[in-house]
């Protein structure tokens, strides 16, 4: 088996960009900046694709990348991670150790306030456990996603009409049609501590956008996991908006998401 990276990154010099990351196998680079060109690096044996484009979002960013993919092991990752020496073969062993696992989710060391999720011992997971992992958590089988034809949407994310929720929307795809997905405490690498590219804080937006990605998760159970967000999560939120305020927005986004689904 051969690994390949698919990086998404923004305003970055390529070279210095991967000297940073440790990048240490094929790579997809995807630099969203003011140009459209391609180019190849190559570090030792190993050779990457950069595409430079002139556009915005992070789903387009991924989208691109898997276009391009050719290898056996894809791994998603972004511009902040720096790897562990040894990361690649790691990889390939857990793949190599579990070839039931259609798709891996690895460990990667971040800063407590951004900890979504840490892996003990190895796991399966499911459409229901999934959404608190990040994308640079992902390395999945080629074929297999190809088989199931799942893509990233482009609706949500960085640079995006929505703020988040792309990575859960992703991975609860994965799970409906079928992957096999699983949680490993390898570790490959640390996050770079960096101010939220998409976090501004508890504001309107940040709930009506969460209603908008619950209607796409949980389609006509999502008001369920509206009220169980707003009761669950509400010591985040506590002094920035009132929980009743949290849940109409909520459930406006749900409305609104529902639209969104019908015009695709």
């Amino acid at each position: 088996m051969q690994l390949e990276m698919l990086i998404s990154s923004v305003n970055q010099n390529p070279g210095e960009l991967l000297n940073k990351m440790h990048v240490n196998c094929d790579a997809v680079l995807i630099n969203q900046c003011d140009k459209n060109s391609e180019e190849k690096i190559n570090i030792g044996d190993y050779e990457i694709k950069v595409f430079h484009r002139n556009e915005r979002g992070v789903g387009k960013s991924r989208n691109l990348a898997l276009e391009h993919a050719s290898k056996d092991i894809l791994l998603f990752s972004d511009e902040d991670i720096e790897y562990c020496d040894g990361y690649e073969q790691d990889i390939l062993n857990e793949f190599e150790k579990h070839p039931e696992a259609d798709l891996l989710l690895f460990n990667v060391e971040v800063c407590p306030e951004r900890r979504t999720y840490w892996n003990e011992g190895f796991l399966r997971v499911k459409w229901y456990n999934c959404g608190r992992y990040p994308a640079y958590s992902i390395a999945v089988r080629k074929e297999a996603l190809e088989r199931s034809k799942v893509w990233y949407s482009e609706l949500f994310g960085g640079g995006a009409k929505y703020s988040n929720g792309e990575d859960s929307l992703f991975l609860k795809q994965c799970a409906d049609r079928g992957l096999k997905m699983y949680a490993t405490d390898v570790v490959i690498g640390k996050e770079e501590a960096r101010e939220s590219t998409w976090f501004k804080g508890y504001t309107e937006k940040f709930f009506f956008d969460r209603g908008v990605l619950f209607a796409f998760l949980y389609g006509n159970m999502a008001w369920l996991w509206a009220l169980r967000f707003v009761l669950t999560k509400k010591e985040m939120f506590q002094g920035e908006i009132k929980q009743k305020q949290a849940y109409r927005l909520i459930r406006e986004g749900i409305r609104q998401g529902k639209k969104e689904k019908k015009m695709q």
